[in-house]
């Protein structure tokens, strides 16, 4: 049993309980549904002010509300025949072009339709089961609404040898974005700390006093009038690095709902954001090698509507 506790900010004044915890839990990987936190609600595992409340209950500024969630582990993850777009494979590992809107693997309240289920199926029996059975294969993981590369571990032995490149950060990964404005510098690096938004839980941001070393180098691919198409090549690998990094230099993510306001002339599903290219050392050849996602259909649209 996980316990959080979280005190309602100002901002949240008059919000309804479970849309405030649906919110508040909403993160990189897969946020719990509403419904989940109603089921919660009902079982009197949330409280406010030390008191159960209904799913009803309008919050008042200061309000502490505790939530207990369950053991992920105690539902069992399920192989799903779902479609994976497979950019390399071999019996150490494979490379999925992870699709927007996909979750990387399952969390409280969201135990299907991730990228966990589909190669459960994909792989059977053969996945590295370091991370638990909650994550089996899972090495390294990319936002909800964010497309592209992401390497799979068949094994513990490929797991711990992609791990560890990834710890020393010696592994290449290559982003393609595209951020509201004209960026001024043809290319440039942001090298500020990231760790979790003092009053906004959902968030990340700039943390000078507690946050992790984040560095991100960019490079300008194009400008537009309103908007720059962007590289962005990572040294660390922060939640939301490039989301918060770009943000907080006045350039949010074209469609990031998080971080802006979100608004854009196009019909988007978050953040225009795309793990293009990723390379490392093989975990069995010892050869360096590198696998390319191609762009999705609609960030080619927006590139042509803008060209």
């Amino acid at each position: 049993m996980n316990i959080e506790s979280f005190e309602a900010g100002i901002e949240y004044e008059g919000e309804r309980l479970d849309k405030y915890l649906s919110l508040i839990f909403q993160d990189t990987g897969a946020p719990p549904s509403r419904s989940f936190f109603q089921k919660l609600i009902k079982e009197n595992h949330v409280c406010v002010n030390d008191v159960p409340q209904k799913a009803n209950y309008r919050l008042k500024a200061d309000d502490m509300i505790t939530v207990e969630i369950p053991d992920a582990v105690e539902t069992p993850i399920l192989p799903e025949n779902i479609p994976l777009d497979i950019l390399y494979e071999d019996e150490d590992l494979l490379i999925v072009n992870k699709p927007k809107g996909m979750v990387v693997h399952p969390s409280a309240g969201h135990y299907s339709g991730t990228l966990v289920n589909a190669i459960m199926y994909h792989c059977r029996e053969s996945l590295s089961g370091i991370n638990g059975e909650v994550r089996p294969g899972i090495v390294h993981r990319i936002d909800m609404d964010t497309t592209g590369s992401l390497i799979v571990c068949k094994n513990d032995a490929s797991h711990i040898f992609i791990a560890k490149q990834i710890k020393e950060h010696s592994v290449n990964r290559r982003y393609r974005g595209i951020v509201c404005g004209r960026v001024k510098d043809d290319e440039g690096t942001i090298d500020a700390p990231i760790g979790r938004h003092p009053i906004e839980r959902k968030k990340m941001a700039i943390n000078e006093k507690n946050g992790k070393n984040a560095i991100t180098n960019y490079k300008v691919l194009e400008r537009f009038e309103r908007y720059t198409y962007m590289e962005f090549k990572l040294e660390t690998g922060r939640t939301h690095q490039i989301r918060v990094h770009m943000a907080s230099i006045g350039h949010p993510l074209l469609g990031d709902t998080l971080y802006s306001s979100g608004k854009s002339p196009y019909k988007l599903q978050g953040q225009t954001l795309h793990a293009m290219t990723i390379g490392f050392v093989h975990p069995t050849s010892r050869e360096y090698m590198e696998v390319s996602a191609p762009l999705p259909e609609y960030f080619e649209k927006i590139l042509k509507d803008l060209r």
